[in-house]
């Protein structure tokens, strides 16, 4: 599939006290039109950095730096200028981030907040932004939406507050959706209900979708693809399918084995021993060595380029190369 996002060698870092922070260090990665890719791993490792930086919204005092990529349908994001930018935020890609409780405005309708978003790429009347945004809260399931509209964020439970915030993102009708942990601190069903809306929205539509998330059961059904991220690096990148049948890097089976089960047996969940290494000072070679149960001794010293275990099936480790992934 021709990809629709394209991001090469991407590179963050931030001055601090303790030296230069490199959160994120050399991603690279592909989204194809009407594909899911899912982006996983644990927290601190770069995820949402990664997405902010699609949109140039990287926090200052952060910078990209000379050499990173991100080019969407072949347009150079990171070369254009303040008005082009706003073209692209918002018009072709849309984010969901990841609180809406901080994200959406504390002081202004929903009705308001959508109107915004339609009124900043088309030339229409408040009237018309409106009618816009009760279609749109029609189409994300919000319940009796002619009422919620002149609502306030805090009047609405946390779950509708999610739905309000897909509003916002669709209002443009974006070739790309970015979500960001969309079902934080949401419980089970109504992050089912999330899940399932983003899975309709994206068949109907037909958007590409970049899934952030620490939660591999989250994506077993419903990524086309999965990138397991770790200390500012991708370590492994699969077809869903193909990664849970055959996870080959350490820190993939670390992550599945923690992940619960409902089985006949009662049995203990498998934790990744130690944590992730601070970005000022990332460990020489393999940055999972400390933490790896297989680790070589080349491991110590020698980083791994991303090599392939099988179709369009890549991981960063050694391991692929002495046959042991």
């Amino acid at each position: 599939m021709t990809p629709l996002l394209e991001v090469e060698d991407l590179r963050i870092t931030f001055p601090t006290r303790h030296g230069t922070s490199h959160p994120v260090d050399g991603v690279s990665f592909s989204v194809a039109r009407g594909e899911l890719l899912a982006l996983v791993g644990e927290s601190g490792c770069g995820k949402s950095l990664t997405s902010l930086a699609l949109l140039r919204l990287v926090p200052p005092p952060g910078q990209i730096q000379p050499g990173s990529a991100i080019r969407l349908d072949g347009t150079d994001v990171l070369g254009l200028g303040p008005e082009e930018l706003r073209s692209i935020r918002g018009r072709r890609i849309g984010m969901i981030f990841q609180d809406p409780m901080t994200s959406l405005n504390p002081v202004f309708t929903i009705a308001d907040q959508i109107g915004e978003s339609v009124r900043a790429h088309q030339k229409v009347s408040k009237r018309a932004a409106r009618a816009r945004a009760l279609e749109l809260l029609q189409e994300v399931g919000i319940p009796d939406p002619t009422q919620r509209l002149d609502v306030y964020p805090h009047q609405m439970s946390g779950g509708m507050r999610q739905r309000v915030m897909i509003a916002i993102a669709l209002a443009s009708e974006p070739e790309m959706l970015i979500a960001d942990e969309p079902t934080t601190a949401l419980d089970v069903t109504v992050q089912a209900q999330i899940l399932e809306l983003l899975d309709g929205l994206r068949a109907a539509r037909g958007m590409a979708v970049l899934l952030i998330t620490h939660d591999l059961g989250i994506v077993a059904g419903r990524a086309d693809r999965v990138a397991v991220m770790y200390a500012g690096r991708l370590v492994e990148e699969a077809a869903t399918a193909e990664l849970f049948a055959r996870p080959s890097h350490p820190y993939t089976k670390g992550l599945l084995a923690s992940v619960p089960r409902i089985t006949g047996a009662v049995t203990r969940l498998t934790p990744i021993a130690g944590t992730v290494p601070a970005p000022t000072a990332w460990p020489a070679g393999c940055r999972f060595h400390p933490r790896c149960p297989a680790a070589l001794p080349r491991c110590a010293t020698d980083d791994p380029p991303a090599l392939p275990v099988g179709n369009a099936h890549r991981m960063r480790c050694w391991l692929a190369e002495a046959g042991r992934a």
